[in-house]
């Protein structure tokens, strides 16, 4: 199955025809009470012809994505999501378990996004030769939220892995390796080992000292624990791949969260992605 099925497979059946029709889907939404939707690009478009979802749904999408062992998922869930095989992820929201303060899952359930994969090929094709002119420095890939920064990410990964270089990924949230029992269901490379299901200071740490990379690579620098990656890695000599939300280097360098990250100059090039009508486009910038 493709991306786009094997998402659809996690819906109620009589929901699946129109998700399958759905062909520029990017994410499917179901809210309890509401009619089911999908996302594509920044519009979200009401699934054709449904009814709308109901809590019983919903716990129905989670069972098949967890093959009825929710339970055993719950700790991946309480960060509120879960990888399923092929790669989807689905995301949830409901009523948070706490266990001494901190989230320990998710029950009665209220809403859930499925995340469709798509692995495109040769995204990074234009920007290749500047990102490596000189050898690789530490990069940084930013756009807005569901611009493209994981895609982009995943295929220089594969890229750079497969020019030679040892990359060692911390794929905190299973979406850009997409690991199922082992097996990485996107193709990031011949020489890059996943790290998976733990938060990125750790699971950079692990890799440091177990696989001897020659670049960390991480998605989403959304939280200060993912800054303090950030420095640990750069201080182990090894070169940095990253990713971050921002719509520009001026905003990413006007976010406090940030700070640090600019004033020490720890990245050397940063990958700017847009989307124009539709279409993404790549720029590269070198940065003192």
């Amino acid at each position: 199955m493709d991306g786009l099925e094997r998402a659809a497979a996690l819906l109620p059946p009589d929901m699946r025809p129109a998700a399958l029709s759905a062909a520029d889907a990017e994410e499917f939404r179901l809210r309890s009470g509401r009619r089911p939707a999908y996302l594509s690009g920044d519009a979200e478009t009401e699934l054709d012809g449904c009814r709308a979802v109901t809590p019983e749904d919903l716990d129905g999408v989670l069972e098949r994505a967890t093959r009825a062992s929710v339970h055993s998922a719950q700790s991946s869930l309480k960060n509120g999501f879960v990888t399923v095989a092929g790669g989807v992820r689905l995301g949830v929201c409901g009523s948070v378990i706490l266990s001494d303060g901190a989230p320990a899952g998710i029950r009665r359930l209220s809403g859930a996004a499925v995340r469709i994969p798509r692995q495109v090929g040769g995204c990074c094709d234009g920007t290749f030769p500047a990102l490596t002119d000189g050898g690789f420095k530490n990069t940084l890939i930013i756009s807005r939220p569901g611009g493209g920064k994981t895609t982009y990410l995943r295929e220089l990964i594969r890229r750079l892995s497969d020019s030679g270089a040892r990359v060692g990924l911390a794929d905190e949230r299973g979406e850009v390796a997409a690991v199922w029992n082992g097996v990485p269901q996107f193709d990031v490379g011949r020489r890059t080992d996943v790290m998976s299901d733990a938060p990125k200071a750790a699971s950079a740490e692990m890799l440091l000292r177990s696989m001897n990379p020659q670049i960390l690579a991480m998605d989403e620098i959304t939280a200060p624990g993912d800054v303090e990656a950030v420095f640990d890695s750069v201080g182990c000599g090894v070169k940095l791949l990253a990713t971050a939300h921002a719509g520009s280097w001026n905003e990413f360098c006007s976010r406090r969260l940030y700070r640090a990250i600019v004033t020490g100059r720890i990245f050397k090039r940063v990958v700017i992605i847009e989307a124009n009508g539709g279409a993404r486009s790549y720029s590269v910038e070198e940065k003192p």
